[in-house]
């Protein structure tokens, strides 16, 4: 790779991240909202993604990545939560976890049902780092969040590992 394919490279993981983040973010308000997801995807869209924090300019996450995201753990729902619920500890269920937790661990479960084209080390490093920055990084949900990812990429994607 040249020089500027690795800058265009870089900036879509950039991209892709951010829309990762603001995925997990979409949804942990459309739970407490009860807005629907084109609302949301539209207020994201258009007032949060790439806007100003702080008044410092926020990197443009991939919008089409995000809505994918978005709409895509929503639609998915049916395979994605049983999944996830398997790998929860016994007793456990989605509904009895954090709303952040909740979508942090659907929209990786999304990608990882539906998104073959990511491989899924990406996709656990990923969610993982998102936990980091919601949790905490050393805090116990991060950690739970990457146990419970990995066992459901092996379910999931045996043949990655």
């Amino acid at each position: 790779m040249n020089q500027k394919t690795d800058t265009y490279a870089k900036s879509r993981r950039e991209q892709r991240t951010l829309a990762r983040l603001g995925a997990v973010q979409a949804l942990y308000q459309m739970e407490h909202s009860g807005q629907g997801v084109d609302a949301i995807v539209r207020e994201f869209q258009h007032h949060r993604l790439g806007s100003e924090l702080d008044g410092e300019a926020i990197r443009e996450a991939d919008d089409e990545f995000f809505a994918d995201l978005v709409r895509g753990v929503i639609d998915a729902q049916k395979p994605i939560d049983p999944l996830i619920n398997r790998n929860l500890r016994e007793g456990w269920s989605l509904k009895r976890l954090d709303a952040t937790a909740r979508a942090v661990l659907r929209c990786a479960a999304y990608e990882l049902v539906r998104r073959p084209d990511i491989p899924a080390p990406v996709v656990i490093d990923e969610y993982v780092e998102i936990a980091n920055d919601f949790f905490g990084e050393g805090e116990q949900e991060p950690r739970f969040i990457n146990a419970v990812l990995e066992a459901s990429a092996r379910q999931a994607r045996p043949d990655e590992f």
